[in-house]
């Protein structure tokens, strides 16, 4: 979907294998955002101990992990991470004069925390791979069957609610990329988000997906049906009120 920063990226691969192997991981924890294998991810680092992180990662061309924060602040020390992120790689960078840096990062592989470090100024963890199984079951075809009509549908509601013109490129065919380009575009909670990242595999993100897909747009055409109402209001001294 146009005019979304999350935006689709061919740059992961859909059929790689499971990787046992654990390895430590630099981990940048966001508070309200959730990254995807295929998002694009743009991020301002300014904070001495990430800048220290991604310099390392630059230098060494070395990946970081991306985890919702589940408790504590982004800005500070304390974050406590969800135990399932996202694996970024580092595609284009700017350096600042004084040191800060603009870069943008896009998501490859998902991976689960097996432990947290503390040894550096940034947080470290001990990681594995999570791969994401089941994609070319007849299950996942058929879910991605039944998802692909809501997402339109979706779509067309967002456009009318927000009178805009979202244009909606070409769904993808193949399950696990409908399934990871729908959990970017859609326009719901990070909680909702960490749950569709958390899923096991492509059947339950996609069955998560129509569950969701139902509940927003039955809320839009809520917000649709009942936009005259709202628009009928009575502007007041301290806001909007209803017409006696």
């Amino acid at each position: 979907m146009k005019n979304s920063n999350a935006m689709m990226s061919s740059s992961y691969a859909s059929g790689e294998r499971p990787r046992n192997r654990t390895m430590l991981m630099p981990i940048f924890p966001l508070k309200n955002v959730v990254l995807f294998p295929g998002m694009v991810l743009p991020l301002h680092i300014f904070e001495m101990r990430y800048r220290e992180m991604i310099g390392r990662c630059i230098d060494e061309h070395l990946p970081f992990g991306v985890t919702l924060i589940a408790e504590g602040q982004e800005v500070g020390g304390g974050a406590e991470p969800h135990r399932i992120g996202t694996a970024a790689r580092i595609v284009r960078v700017e350096k600042l004069d004084d040191g800060r840096m603009n870069i943008t990062a896009v998501g490859t592989q998902r991976f689960r925390i097996l432990e947290l470090r503390d040894d550096h100024s940034y947080l470290t963890a001990v990681v594995s791979h999570y791969p994401v199984v089941n994609g070319a079951t007849q299950l996942a075809v058929e879910l991605s069957q039944r998802v692909r009509p809501q997402v339109l549908d979706y779509v067309a509601l967002l456009s009318k609610a927000a009178n805009v013109n979202l244009m909606l490129d070409r769904l993808p065919e193949d399950p696990l990329t409908l399934a990871f380009m729908v959990a970017i575009s859609l326009q719901v909670s990070p909680s909702d988000k960490q749950q569709l990242l958390e899923a096991v595999g492509v059947p339950e993100i996609l069955a998560l997906e129509s569950r969701m897909l139902l509940r927003e747009t039955k809320l839009l055409e809520y917000m649709i049906d009942t936009r005259s109402d709202v628009e009928a209001m009575n502007l007041g001294p301290s806001g909007y009120i209803f017409p006696n």
